[in-house]
């Protein structure tokens, strides 16, 4: 008879047991359907993957994509890396040589504190010494007019100044810019603003004077509140030289804050997929604004944030005008999420004025074109196996042949319905497990307690 019992508890205990594991069987199959529109026909026909393959795909490495034909047969493809140049990135920088302008202009215009002397092919700079004693310790200049210096041949061309200062330590200051090759004809450019705060993280500054592209050799930087400029020490120029170029440009996207719970004075942005981001910059309100913010990414909703950046984003209008705004900021980090935190010292930043913008280097695919058109793919496979090929096996001679290659672009996704439905059936199995395996343990308790009561019951008196 305790036998008996014995297996009926044991039955009982693997029945709530299996009824626990439920939900764990196979893959139920790919979720989201795609048609592949072959745009020109090739014998390797690639494929930009848009943001929707990423969003929808349940694998890191994008593992879970196959492609089929009209058979449903499958498709040789492989995932193509975005191509970068061979050349290093390399930034050239030399020292300026700054002249402090007069506190005021003249009548005739500024004055300027040096004169240059033509001599065949080169160019003498020299500075007036009635302009220097004009200048006292203690009297603020109005601007500055800076030498770049000759440019030897075949130099690339100055594209910025970073500008050097001994303080204060918090400042904002606009101006405007001016350049010219003989200082006696003058090209109006860009203004812009240099700033500096200081913050619990670390000082965060705005250094960076962006030149035009036909500027001359000196440039002329007006102060447009002198009173709250900072103490210039020195100047950069520089130039970009040898760069890593991207010969797959990376995709714009543009996107609006979603609420952040956490915190109201933060903006949080999903970028739809785990994405290999180059560039952030914020697109912010009209008007004059000034955002010092530190931003913040991460893979997944359920992962602590991580300091990636910390930058100053402006955008200045004159006039009802907008006339500069902040450069973008580069950045190399694979993220879904990203935050932005304004500094508690900055206004706030308006949710429905403000917009991300990001660039990021998205993958392709290319596959044979064997097989019956039209082609579909297939994404959002919990367990599958991987289907991508190396490139070297789907297209044995990739340098010579992707000249060659023919284009495609993706329809519109579907949802399959029979593998939606078995998803939300095991999201609520899932649900349910942590109850079915807290009812097989108190089953197993409340077995073994009647167990030991009848054996308790059935035994006679200790001899």
């Amino acid at each position: 008879m305790r036998q008996v019992e014995t297996r009926r508890l044991s039955s009982w205990v693997w029945a709530a047991g299996l009824a626990a594991s439920l939900g764990c069987g196979k893959d139920p199959g790919f979720r989201f359907t795609a048609p592949i529109n072959v745009d020109r026909p090739g014998p390797f026909v690639q494929l930009p993957l848009p943001v929707g393959a990423y969003s929808r795909s349940l694998q890191p490495d994008l593992e879970d994509l196959r492609i089929l034909d009209a058979r449903g047969e499958r498709v040789p493809f492989a995932i193509l890396a975005p191509r970068m140049a061979q050349t290093e990135s390399i930034e050239q920088r030399r020292d300026a040589v700054l002249y402090p302008l007069p506190a005021t202009p003249t009548a005739a215009g500024w004055q300027s504190p040096v004169e240059v002397t033509v001599q065949g092919d080169r160019i003498s700079v020299k500075r007036r010494e009635r302009s220097a004693a004009a200048m006292t310790p203690d009297r603020r200049s109005g601007g500055w007019l800076i030498d770049l210096g000759e440019r030897e041949r075949g130099a690339p061309p100055p594209t910025a100044l970073r500008m050097e200062w001994s303080g204060p330590a918090e400042f904002s200051a606009g101006f405007s810019l001016e350049t010219s090759d003989d200082l006696n004809r003058w090209r109006g450019g860009d203004g812009g603003q240099l700033m500096a705060l200081a913050s619990a993280a670390g000082p965060l500054t705005q250094p960076t004077v962006r030149l035009p592209e036909d500027g001359g050799r000196f440039v002329r930087l007006v102060w447009a509140e002198p009173a709250s400029a900072p103490v210039l020490v020195g100047a950069k120029v520089v130039a970009a030289g040898q760069r890593s170029v991207a010969l797959d440009p990376p995709s714009e996207l543009v996107l609006s804050p979603k609420p952040e719970p956490a915190d109201r004075e933060a903006l949080h942005f999903d970028l739809g997929g785990r994405l290999a981001v180059v560039e952030i910059d914020l697109r912010l309100a009209p008007g004059t604004r000034v955002a010092p913010v530190r931003l913040q990414g991460r893979t997944a909703g359920d992962e602590p944030w991580s300091e990636l950046a910390a930058s100053v984003f402006y955008r200045l209008e004159r006039g009802g005008a907008e006339v500069n705004t902040s450069p973008p900021l580069g950045l190399h980090a694979n993220i879904r999420y990203v935050r932005v935190v304004p500094d508690a010292r900055a206004a706030a930043l308006d949710p429905a004025k403000t917009e991300l913008v990001v660039r990021a280097q998205l993958a392709s695919l290319v596959f044979a074109n064997q097989g019956q058109a039209p082609f579909t793919l297939s994404v959002g496979s919990r367990n599958p196996a991987s289907s991508a090929l190396p490139v070297s096996t789907v297209v044995p001679l990739l340098d010579d042949e992707r000249p060659r290659f023919g284009r495609a672009s993706l329809g519109d996704w579907t949802e399959v319905a029979a593998v939606a439905t078995a998803f939300e059936s095991e999201r609520k199995l899932a649900a349910l497990r942590p109850w079915l395996l807290w009812a097989v343990l108190l089953v197993g308790v409340a077995g073994l307690g009647f167990m030991v009561w009848r054996l308790a019951r059935g035994a006679g008196p200790l001899k």
